[in-house]
């Protein structure tokens, strides 16, 4: 037996007013349409749902029961409809993504604080995790997206780009480059130079020391940003760090790199055809306005 939606609008109107006249008004059809799909639910059920006289119309019990049923079945209708509006709306729903740490800790601050102010409503989940564990995220859907550097093969996700970062050179205030804007990767090949492990941030040093034709002392490579900087203020060496990751220190300079200039490409990270949620998709908006590039990279590339 199938009855659908509109029909079973036309049956709740007729039993709620008790009238076709005023049912027929309410929901826009003419008296005799309102009596054909009433007649023809009837047949369809083997049963009256309707007493007919003159001058009223009364439900029969197997009518009282369809009109319960209908209730029902309308009210929890409405709400998934009001449910679905609210998330299109952005006023209800979750975001779950990924980060990279380097953006998380400099970038996310202020513009979670006001996705927040914006959409009170979203409840959000942040994992900052390093790049292959968000790519990875993403791909088992744990994530709705990610934010991190452009993963090296493209063939199952697609990317938003937000900034370009380039790579830049720290220096103690005390060292003899200090003076200086920026330094090139001979200058820096003859100093102790700290780092991080990270695959892909290495791999792209790496291919720009054999192109140039140039080393560096392999001797240290470290985990986390902050490290990293703790070692450069106590004189360990200077460090290659990720533009957005620049310390804000009086004890530190922070240098560009040239020639040649290093940068890897910071973007929103989905699997290839997965359609964002509209809060998701709001927020990846957001950063695309409100992420600012670090104040060592150029400016900023135009999506497209």
């Amino acid at each position: 037996m199938k009855l659908n939606f509109k029909t079973l609008s036309t049956f709740l109107a007729v039993a709620e007013n008790a009238s076709f006249r005023k049912a027929a008004s309410q929901i826009h059809l003419s008296i005799p349409a309102v009596s054909m799909q009433i007649k023809q639910m009837e047949e369809r059920l083997g049963v009256a749902l309707f007493q007919r006289t003159t001058r009223k119309v009364v439900l029969t019990q197997e009518g009282e029961q369809l009109l319960i049923s209908t209730r029902k079945a309308m009210a929890e209708i409405r709400g998934a409809l009001a449910h679905i509006q609210q998330v299109a709306d952005i006023q209800q729903g979750h975001l779950s993504f990924a980060c990279v740490p380097t953006v998380a800790g400099t970038r996310l601050p202020a513009l979670l604080m006001q996705f927040a102010s914006d959409f009170p409503g979203i409840t959000i989940q942040v994992r900052e995790v390093s790049q292959p564990e968000l790519l990875n995220a993403v791909r088992r859907r744990e994530v709705d997206f990610g934010i991190g550097p452009e993963p090296d093969h493209m063939e199952e996700f697609e990317c938003q780009l937000l900034f370009k970062d380039s790579y830049v050179a720290v220096v103690p205030e005390s060292h003899h480059a200090a003076a200086k804007t920026s330094i090139s990767m001979q200058e820096l090949s003859k100093m102790r130079v700290l780092s991080l492990g990270a695959s892909q941030f290495q791999g792209h040093i790496q291919a720009t020391l054999e192109k140039e034709g140039l080393s560096l002392d392999p001797s240290y490579e470290f985990t986390h940003v902050n490290t990293v900087i703790a070692m450069i203020e106590a004189g360990l060496g200077v460090g290659i760090l990720p533009g957005v990751a620049a310390p804000q220190s009086a004890s530190l300079k922070v240098l560009r790199i040239v020639p040649p200039t290093m940068a890897r490409d910071i973007a929103a990270i989905k699997i290839r055809g997965h359609s964002l949620s509209p809060a998701a998709a709001r927020f990846v908006t957001m950063c695309e306005e409100l992420m600012p590039p670090s104040s060592t990279n150029p400016e900023r590339m135009a999506l497209t």
